[in-house]
């Protein structure tokens, strides 16, 4: 019978990882943009041809309000203080357009 080794997620790391899609993910960009301009009845959808600028980066709050939660939830979230939730972790995977694996750290 196979032995199986429990793998235990490193929050700081992953916390960090999740930071630097909120900063550099391009698809989170887009979605931070399209919730703040579809809102406003000002996006068509196609960001191709978007005729507004996108920031640089997500604001805490920016995607705070596409998760949900509070600013804080995500400051918790990005310092490694508060675990992620699978739900979260999930959606976070399908906006950024990455893999879990590409966002988890595992303990050595």
């Amino acid at each position: 019978m196979p032995t199986f080794t429990r793998k235990f997620i490193d929050w700081g790391k992953t916390g960090y990882n999740l930071e630097q899609l909120r900063l550099t993910n391009l698809a989170l960009r887009k979605k931070s943009c399209r919730s703040r301009t579809f809102s406003a009845g000002n996006c068509e959808g196609n960001c191709d041809q978007c005729r507004y600028d996108m920031d640089n980066l997500i604001s805490r709050s920016e995607l705070a309000k596409i998760f949900d939660v509070s600013e804080h939830v995500i400051y918790s979230w990005e310092r490694g203080r508060t675990p992620v939730g699978v739900e979260e972790l999930l959606l976070y995977c399908d906006i950024a357009e990455v893999q879990l694996s590409d966002i988890l750290v595992f303990m050595p």
